[in-house]
C-alpha cells in the first residue's frame, strides 16, 4: 500500500511544522486589529464596516508534471485558483494578487507561458495581478516555483467563518475538474513510479486524456458561483475549499461539528487510475478532493434554491449533511460503501 508520507509529504509532520511556526508569531497579531479566526482558509484584517481577507499558496509539485510535459500554459491558473478560492471561504470577493516567481536560470519563454496562465486565472477571477517579484536562484531552486498572495473584501457582518453551522445543515459539493494543485506527489508516485506510465501514455480509466494531461488539468476556480450566492438571499453557514488533506479540511470550519459525507459522485477517472494502484480508501479522501473541489454548507431550506444556482456553473450535489459533535470528525461513505473517519 502507497502512501502520501511514502511518495515524500507528511501530513500529519506538515501540521506539527506549521503549529510551530505559528506558535512563534501568535504574539504579532496584538500589533494590528486583526479578526481571529484560527485555523481557516484566509486571515482577516479590520478595517472598520470592512474587513480585508488574505491568503497566500503556490503550485507546488505540479510543476513537475508541467515540466515533463513542456507545458507551461497553465499552471499559473492554479496559482490564481488556489489563493482565490481560500479567500472565498470566508465570505470575501477576491480582488487582487501579487505573484512570486523564483526560477533557477531565468528564461524568458518560459515566463511568458506561465503570464498566459497567470492572465486567464485573473481573468477567470475577475483579479487585478498589481505586481510581483521574480527570483533567480540557483543551488536553492531547481527549475522554478510559482506562488502568489490575494487580497479581497467583505463587510463584517457578511463574514462566514463557519460559527452559524448548526445540526441538520446539508452539504453541497461542487465538482472538481481533477487533482488540481494538491497530492500531486502522491499521484505521480502512484501513476509514474509505481504503475510505470509515461506522462503521455492514454490514462487507463479515460483514453481520451493522457496520464500527463489529466494531472495538469488546472484547478477550478469557482469565484462566479459563490460570489453569485453570496450576493443572493442564500443564508450560507459555511464555504470550504477541499485542498490538502482532502476532507479533513471539513474540520476547519467548526470544531464542534461532525461532517457526513455519504453521497459522492462517483470518482474521476484520474482517481481511479490512481487508487488501482493500490491505495486505501482513508487515504485517498485524506489527501485528494476525489472529484469535490469546494463545498457550501447551509440550512436544508436552501438547498434547492442553491444546487439550481450553483449548477449554472458546475455540476454541484447534496454530499453529506452536519451533526454537532464536539468529537469533530468526518465521516465517509465511499462510493464502494466503506465507511472511513479522518
Amino acid at each position: 500500500m502507497v502512501t502520501y508520507s511514502e511518495a515524500g509529504v507528511d501530513i500529519s509532520l506538515e501540521e506539527q511544522t506549521v503549529r510551530a511556526l505559528t506558535g512563534e508569531l501568535s504574539e504579532t497579531l496584538e500589533y494590528r486589529n486583526i479578526i481571529k479566526n484560527k485555523g481557516h482558509f484566509a486571515a482577516l484584517v479590520d478595517f472598520g464596516s470592512r474587513a480585508i481577507a488574505m491568503s497566500t499558496d503556490g503550485v507546488g509539485s505540479k510543476i513537475l508534471i508541467a515540466n515533463l510535459m513542456n507545458k507551461f500554459d497553465t499552471v499559473g491558473i492554479d496559482c490564481i485558483a488556489m489563493v482565490v478560492n481560500d479567500i472565498l471561504c470566508v465570505g470575501a470577493e477576491p480582488i487582487a494578487m501579487v505573484d512570486y516567481l523564483a526560477v533557477e536560470q531565468p528564461d524568458p519563454e518560459i515566463a511568458s507561458e506561465i503570464g498566459k496562465g497567470l492572465k486567464v486565472g485573473c481573468q477567470q477571477a475577475k483579479i487585478a495581478m498589481i505586481g510581483g517579484e521574480t527570483a533567480s536562484l540557483p543551488k536553492i531552486i531547481k527549475d522554478f516555483d510559482l506562488a502568489g498572495t490575494g487580497i479581497g473584501t467583505v463587510d463584517k457582518d457578511k463574514i462566514v467563518t463557519g460559527t452559524d453551522i448548526k445540526d441538520g445543515d446539508v452539504i453541497i459539493g461542487i465538482a472538481s475538474s481533477g487533482v488540481h494543485s494538491n497530492g500531486l506527489s502522491l499521484a505521480r508516485k502512484a501513476l509514474l513510479d509505481i504503475a510505470n506510465y509515461d506522462v503521455n501514455d492514454k490514462l487507463p480509466t479515460n483514453n481520451n486524456i493522457t496520464v500527463g494531461e489529466a494531472l495538469l488539468e488546472p484547478t477550478i476556480i469557482y469565484v462566479d458561483p459563490i460570489i453569485e450566492l453570496l450576493n443572493s438571499d442564500i443564508e450560507v453557514h459555511g464555504l470550504g475549499h477541499i485542498t490538502g488533506g482532502g476532507f479533513s479540511n471539513l474540520k476547519r470550519l467548526n470544531h464542534d461539528m461532525t461532517y457526513i459525507i455519504d453521497n459522492l459522485p462517483e470518482p474521476l477517472p484520474v482517481f481511479k487510475a490512481i487508487q488501482a494502484t493500490g491505495i486505501e480508501n482513508k487515504e485517498m479522501y485524506h489527501v485528494f478532493n476525489m472529484g469535490i473541489g469546494f463545498t457550501v454548507i447551509l440550512d436544508k431550506q436552501y438547498q434547492e434554491q442553491a444546487l439550481e444556482l450553483l449548477n449554472k456553473y458546475h455540476d454541484a450535489y447534496i454530499i453529506g449533511k452536519i451533526k454537532e459533535d464536539k468529537d469533530n470528525r468526518v465521516l465517509i461513505t465511499t462510493h464502494d460503501n466503506e465507511n472511513i473517519e479522518l
